[in-house]
């Protein structure tokens, strides 16, 4: 990709899954990238990796529910890289307990808009100082299938997962004149290791047969995207939903 060299960004949620994938992508793609997650361990293990391997990362905890964990880890990027250019916020979670409207409690609700749209909120307020203090830069949020798919066994988490969707246009708008560029990614069926994991064989056979395509999804099939949005081959694209699923949904 072109002008992702000795940019800085952030991957939220990147000790496992796409964000993992993503992290080490754009550091392939010579970008300086703090990777943040609820498991430290996890963040610093897939950082140190990077640098094995001569790129630059660092790995924090983060909390995106908690506007302070969301403000440390931008000053983070500041301190150790000097600035910030990027914020892939990709958080998501939750979905325990969330079937139904007429079965899914409150809480189940209120904890998944905490973190699959509250956490995109934080990031937002928490990074868009310093993306306009350096002239312009990217917020990258990871959505979800979900989001349009219209499942009749899950409310909360389709819900939470459009308000990423308000939000990428709003910021689209609202800033794009000073340089922001704001846009979605909604993955399909994407074997992380926590799908591989919650899922059975069943179902991802299921999956497949759904797909107008060979295969399913890879992380790294989220992260070349990331990286292309990031990029500035991606420069004049703005207030967009990306689907990257295979064919699974076919959109405008």
């Amino acid at each position: 990709m072109r002008g992702l060299r000795d940019k800085i960004g952030i991957v939220a949620g990147g000790g496992r899954g796409i964000g993992a994938a993503t992290a080490r992508r754009l550091a392939e793609e010579g970008a300086a990238v703090v990777i943040g997650d609820i498991m430290a361990d996890w963040a610093e293990e897939i950082a140190a990796a990077i640098r094995e391997s001569g790129g630059r990362a660092i790995g924090v905890r983060l909390d995106g529910t908690s506007a302070e964990s969301q403000a440390a880890i931008v000053a983070t990027a500041s301190r150790e890289f000097g600035g910030l250019d990027f914020y892939h916020t990709n958080l998501a979670g939750g979905t325990d307990g969330d079937v139904d409207a007429l079965n899914c409690a409150v809480d189940v609700l209120e904890t998944s808009f905490a973190i699959n749209a509250k956490s995109h909120f934080l990031a937002t307020q928490a990074a868009l100082p310093l993306l306009l203090a350096r002239g312009g830069g990217a917020m990258i949020y990871t959505s979800s299938g979900a989001a349009s798919g219209g499942a009749p066994w899950q409310v909360a988490y389709p819900m939470a997962k459009n308000a990423i969707h308000a939000l990428a246009r709003h910021v689209a708008s609202r800033w794009g004149k000073e340089g922001i560029r704001a846009n979605v990614i909604c993955p399909g069926l994407v074997l992380t290791e926590a799908v591989k994991q919650h899922l059975t064989a069943e179902y991802v056979e299921r999956g497949l047969k759904a797909v107008p395509h060979r295969r399913l999804g890879q992380p790294e099939d989220i992260a070349a995207m990331v990286a292309f949005l990031a990029s500035d081959d991606g420069i004049w694209i703005n207030g967009q939903v990306y689907h990257v699923n295979g064919g699974a949904q076919m959109r405008d």
